[in-house]
């Protein structure tokens, strides 16, 4: 139940149902099913048409595609954090004999491994998983397409190998790991491998004509790490909430930070459009919003889960139907409506619970040269250096406990930021990454590389 403080006015309603009704209706598709999220809950579900004579709502199933993919990703990352390997890894170290085993495990969650796309005739997803039984059928006599590492090109077998990778260090099937890991713990138990009642059949829309075809649902046998996954709005919604803070039982914050963040280099055409990819998620931007999630398609079926962390409000969108309606887009406006409709009430200010005076000496102005900064402390017990004007470097620091400061983002991400003392004790000047911050621009006190000229400041002569 909703407080009415979380529930939508009803024009946001009303307005997130006609996004879901143009887009049915002029993309042809049988049904479609949408959720909204904010602050980690559901507080939105439309739908359009009926599945198998009645409406579709937050529990019937529909194939979810390569959003699968994610799911494979927090498997190896949940890997990762138990130390039983790392993202540095080559293949090789942990499944042997791939013929792709230069390629380490962050790009194959990349997809910048080098693998080709799709897996050896027959199309993989209108044929039975049993015509590739071996991970070699999936890859093929020749895995590499492009060389390790030098370009992201998405590739369905890479998450294939990320799968056996998961079953070979767990030592279970991939789909035994991903309900006893991820699908039990998050309480998403109208996810499966296969489609469990009520769930929507897959159709062929007629491109020319107002018909339909049924598709095969087939078993995707080897590649189902890479898109097998049947799934609701329901649960998809309380996977967004997941993706979007984490949750100890599964993956920590900073790890899921650490997945939405863009690993891979993008495409030349993807710079145009801000996109990029991150470790099992897309990444891109709609307008002036970064969203992150990712899309899937099997035939008869389109999927997209798109998460916006900054407005804290993400979308889920279902159909079934092999083409038609543009997912994404739908899933980015039902973000953009209820973002913009009811903008997220910010977390009170609140003061430092204990001033640390020898922090709070580093609150102020700074210069980088002639350029000047302020660091202000926050009561997160952060630091956060921005420019005084204008764009610029910017970044949070976490304290390290002996009086140095690591940085969390941007530019100065892992850079160090330590505070220089004279002999007295009082701060000098803030040494970043070599960078040398003073509190006049050129301080002739501070030990700036290179020197200042002894006469100063001057005019023109």
């Amino acid at each position: 139940m909703t407080t009415p403080q979380e529930e939508l006015l009803p024009t946001t309603r009303r307005t997130l149902l006609h996004r879901i009704a143009v887009a049915q209706a002029e993309g042809r598709a049988p049904s479609l099913v949408a959720a909204v999220v904010r602050g980690g809950r559901a507080v939105w579900h439309g739908a359009r048409t009926s599945v198998d004579g009645h409406g579709p709502d937050e529990t019937v199933q529909y194939r979810i595609g390569s959003i699968t993919k994610t799911f494979t990703a927090v498997l190896v990352m949940r890997l990762r954090d138990e130390g039983l390997l790392d993202l540095g890894d080559p293949l090789e170290k942990h499944l042997p004999g791939t013929g792709a085993g230069e390629a380490t495990i962050a790009e194959l969650l990349a997809h910048t491994a080098g693998l080709a796309a799709e897996s050896p005739a027959p199309w993989w997803e209108r044929t039975p998983g049993t015509l590739r039984p071996q991970l070699s059928d999936v890859l093929g006599e020749q895995p590499l397409l492009h060389p390790v590492g030098r370009r992201h090109h998405y590739s369905n077998p890479g998450y294939t190998v990320l799968g056996a990778l998961v079953e070979e260090l767990r030592g279970a099937p991939w789909e035994d790991v991903l309900r006893n890991e991820i699908l039990q713990p998050l309480g998403l138990h109208r996810t499966s491998a296969q489609p469990q009642a009520p769930h929507a059949g897959g159709w062929a829309v007629h491109p020319w004509a107002d018909a339909i075809l049924p598709e095969p649902l087939e078993d995707l046998g080897r590649m189902a790490p890479a898109g097998q996954l049947w799934s609701t709005t329901g649960d998809l919604a309380r996977f967004a909430a997941f993706l979007a803070a984490g949750d100890d039982r599964v993956l920590s914050a900073e790890s899921v930070r650490e997945m939405r963040t863009p690993a891979a280099p993008a495409e030349a055409a993807d710079v145009l459009d801000g996109a990029a990819y991150g470790l099992g998620l897309q990444i891109g931007r709609h307008g002036d919003r970064l969203l992150v999630g990712h899309s899937g398609s099997l035939p008869g079926f389109l999927a997209n889960l798109t998460l916006s962390v900054g407005d804290d409000v993400a979308a889920v969108v279902l159909a079934n139907c092999t083409s038609g309606p543009l997912l994404g887009a739908v899933g980015a406006d039902l973000v953009r409506i209820v973002a913009e409709a009811e903008p997220r009430i910010p977390e009170p200010w609140r003061p430092l619970r204990e001033v640390d005076p020898a922090v709070l000496e580093l609150a102020g102005q700074w210069y980088w040269g002639t350029h000047a900064f302020s660091l202000r402390v926050t009561a997160d017990g952060l630091l956060r250096l921005a420019p005084l004007t204008g764009g610029g470097r910017r970044a949070r620091f976490r304290s390290n406990g002996d009086g140095t400061w690591t940085g969390l983002e941007g530019y100065f991400t892992g850079e160090l930021l330590r505070p220089a003392r004279r002999a007295d004790g009082a701060v000098s000047h803030l040494d970043l990454g070599s960078f040398v911050f003073t509190r006049q621009p050129y301080d002739p006190e501070a030990a700036v590389p290179g020197g200042v000229d002894p006469e100063g400041w001057r005019g023109i002569r």
